[in-house]
């Protein structure tokens, strides 16, 4: 071959597909490099391209390496693009041509395209006295192909029959073999034309002996089938003997279930569905896989409670009783179940919202739901959604599917008994789709009032009502739950709780369960409030409650071994033997700085268990201008401390400062435990009070902090987890804390008790921060 010969022409990477010379072939080309190449070669090519096969199919864009070393130059006859992209094309080989690279080495190069440089490669013709048999011999065999699987047509044989050139022959029959694309190719990359004739005769040969040993087994099959026909007949016979003597258990048995479905309340179509099945079951051999099937398919059917009501009782005295008694404060989202049982009493239906209940961990979620079931009397069930990724998960599999069952929603129905119990829908934002589907896509269906009322399993493969069904959702996040799934539901937010109530909590829920989990009495046991109040500080962080009621079952676990080594003594737990009871403390208690300090700053932050104090520290070094922000900070958080720095460059000439002090120094902004992830906005004045300290060198009360997210002019916005916050900041023994003004609406929701012990200000611009925060006088710092 020479490269003077070469013709440069786009290219189309065939996937388990090998085109030949002399053959018309249609192809269906869905990539988009593959598109433009047949749009160039139409345009610009004069409608000719080269088609190559690649080595692997699974490459989506190959390089040089991937591709076979001879292809086919072809020439576009038809091209026809689709709606949905893709492009039907009709393409006539012409000859046989190896590929060269181009210059960028790239079959891609810059363009949308991929395009080679091709070389014609000669084929040969040896001196043969055998190839006019060869080709008899192969014309026998297609016939006999064309007998036997109907494979090959009349029409194409006969076509096959007037090509006398053997290399024309073998490339026109090898596209019609029932081989991989690997053979395809080895046969078309052989250049002697004799040698290739053989090569498609070998394989046209063993498609014959495939063929009748495909024929051979059919036979046996047939066979078999006719034996199953007589065992079946035989078994018949047998089953009317059995009758004869009395011994018709299944059928009895198949007459009783018949029964059962007339006589239970269900619809109709559920019923006529059930009944066709028994009749089916009746012709069916009871050893049979399908008759397992269909038994299945009825039994659910039978057992579900289509009808069947519970008495509900709603009475909200009792159930106020019954939420009060289970669990302590959440008064806001207890007052709206109130509510909601109070409209559901006037209405007399369920028509209304999801009540979605959305909180930290171990706050009662779960627990509240109980709660509600057992105040109206519902039989409650809880399905976990957690770590579901399956869509049949929810909506059930079809039952053309080996071993096919109900979704969870028609299988919880089974196990209450009734139509109408308390569905909790645990960790709900917990869920995500695979290839296998998105069950929350599933679930809206399901959570929607407006179309429950015909709930579709796939394995039912009918409507099932759902309307009366009580459903409470539960979640940790309202960001993981999907948009479309939110707008069905009513969110109901469930704070962390402060460390008043987690006191209440742990001195007249927990310990009394705890010790009669655990075989005491009260005499057996005591914990001082101050001793309460220290594991909650030092030996459990957390928003709810879980681990506090972990810590007084280690205690009680303690008291046991002590009462059965000392035959009766009890424990009494104080400040004074409680870390020798739980060991060295697990957290460290936020305290602030006693010293004010330039550059360190206190910040408030709302975390997974509740709030903390959150110290950002800054220093000033000669430098040239570089600002680093380090603590494991995120996103959000490092671009509310660049936010800081421009407020305070643009505030140069009002604190005192030159207009270019930057290009002078370097700033090192830290935020302490840095092995904790820190992010969101609302330490932003915390950032620019930081800041400025250092920049001035005025130190910051210590007894101040502050949150709030600023923007470049200065502006104060509103942050969340208020409550939490002030709490930290009261723990902490602060005395002034700095809110966004935004935020006094939520002081409403905060204890009264914080509320008057804080200073709490209200500021709008961070021009109001720094005379509160710094130890001078506003005639101090220039700007105010």
């Amino acid at each position: 071959m020479s490269e003077q010969t070469a013709l440069e022409l786009p290219i189309i990477t065939l996937r388990e597909v090998v085109m030949f010379p002399r053959v018309l072939m249609t192809f269906q080309v869905g990539r988009a490099a593959s598109v433009s190449a047949i749009d160039s070669a139409v345009m610009e090519y004069g409608r000719q391209i080269f088609m190559v096969a690649q080595k692997s199919s699974s490459i989506e864009r190959p390089g040089l390496d991937d591709l076979f070393p001879i292809g086919v130059v072809s020439r576009v006859q038809k091209a026809e693009k689709g709606q949905d992209g893709t492009v039907r094309l009709v393409c006539e080989g012409l000859y046989r041509a190896a590929w060269l690279p181009l210059n960028d080495s790239s079959p891609f190069g810059d363009r949308a395209f991929p395009r080679l440089r091709t070389v014609p490669v000669e084929e040969t013709l040896a001196e043969d006295p055998e190839l006019p048999a060869v080709i008899e011999a192969l014309q026998e065999v297609l016939s006999e192909v064309c007998r036997q699987s109907r494979h090959i047509t009349p029409e194409q044989l006969s076509a096959f029959a007037l090509i006398e050139e053997p290399g024309a022959l073998a490339d026109a029959v090898a596209p019609w073999l029932k081989t991989d694309y690997l053979h395809r190719q080895a046969i078309l990359e052989i250049l002697d034309q004799g040698r290739r004739l053989r090569q498609v005769y070998e394989l046209l040969g063993g498609e014959i002996v495939s063929s009748k040993v495909s024929k051979a087994v059919k036979s046996r099959v047939k066979a078999q089938m006719e034996q199953s026909q007589k065992e079946y007949y035989l078994t018949e016979q047998i089953k009317a003997i059995n009758k004869e003597l009395g011994r018709d258990d299944i059928q009895d048995e198949l007459l009783e279930l018949e029964q059962c479905l007339k006589a239970k309340d269900m619809p109709d179509e559920a019923r006529e569905k059930a009944l066709r099945e028994v009749h089916k079951l009746r012709q069916m051999l009871p050893g049979s896989s399908e008759y397992v099937v269909s038994r299945n398919y009825v039994d659910w059917i039978a057992d579900l409670p289509w009808n069947s009501l519970k008495d509900i009782d709603i009475d909200l005295d009792r159930a106020r009783t019954v939420l009060d008694g289970a669990h302590y404060g959440l008064e806001k989202a207890k007052t709206r179940i109130l509510e909601y049982l109070a409209v559901q009493k006037l209405t007399g239906g369920l028509k209304g919202p999801i009540l979605c209940l959305v909180g930290p961990p171990g706050v009662g979620k779960t627990s509240l739901a109980r709660s509600i079931a057992e105040a109206t009397g519902r039989e409650f069930v809880r399905i976990s959604l957690g770590g579901v990724r399956d869509e049949a998960e929810i909506r059930g599999h079809r039952r053309t599917y080996i071993g096919a069952l109900p979704g969870k929603i028609i299988m919880a129905l089974k196990r209450a008994k009734f139509n109408n119990p308390l569905f909790c829908l645990d960790e709900i934002d917990k869920m995500s789709g695979d290839f296998r589907g998105d069950p929350a896509s599933a679930l809206l269906e399901v959570l929607d009032p407006e179309q429950n009322c015909a709930f579709n399993d796939h394995y039912l493969d009918m409507d099932y009502d759902l309307s009366r069904v009580f459903f409470i959702t539960t979640a940790n996040s309202m960001q993981d739950i999907p948009v479309p799934l939110l707008d069905r539901m009513e969110v109901l937010e469930l704070s962390s709780y402060l460390e008043g109530e987690k006191m209440h909590i742990a001195r007249d829920f927990l310990l009394p369960r705890q010790r009669e989990r655990h075989g005491l009495k009260p005499e057996n046991m005591g914990i001082s409030d101050e001793a309460l109040l220290e594991i909650i500080r030092s030996y459990t962080r957390e928003s709810g409650v879980r681990g506090l009621e972990r810590e007084i079952a280690a205690l009680c676990r303690k008291a046991a071994v002590r009462i059965v080594e000392k035959d009766g003594c009890g424990v009494s737990v104080n400040l004074q033997n409680l870390e020798s009871l739980l060991g060295v403390k697990q957290f460290r208690f936020d305290a602030r700085e006693t010293q004010p300090l330039s550059g360190v700053v206190a910040g408030l932050a709302y975390t997974g268990s509740g709030g903390d104090i959150l110290y950002i520290e800054t220093v000033i070094m000669p430098g040239s201008g570089k600002l680093q922000v380090t603590g494991k900070l995120g996103e959000v958080m490092k671009e509310s401390a660049q936010a800081a720095f421009s407020y305070l460059r643009s505030r140069s000439h009002q604190l005192g400062l030159r207009p270019d002090f930057y290009k002078e120094v370097d700033i090192h902004v830290h935020v302490p435990e840095g092995a904790v992830p820190k992010d969101g906005p609302s330490a932003g004045i915390t950032l620019a009070t930081s800041l400025a300290s250092a920049l001035l060198d005025i130190p910051v009360r210590a007894d101040v902090c502050m949150t709030g997210e600023i923007t470049l002019r200065g502006r104060v916005l509103p942050i969340g987890g208020l409550r939490e916050k002030l709490l930290a900041a009261h723990r902490s023994g602060m005395k002034t804390v700095l809110i966004p003004a935004e935020n006094e609406k939520d002081l409403r929701d905060v204890p009264a008790d914080i509320v008057k012990a804080l200073d709490i200000r209200l500021v709008n611009d961070a021009d109001e921060v720094l005379p509160l925060a710094l130890l001078a006088g506003r005639d101090e710092i220039l700007c105010f």
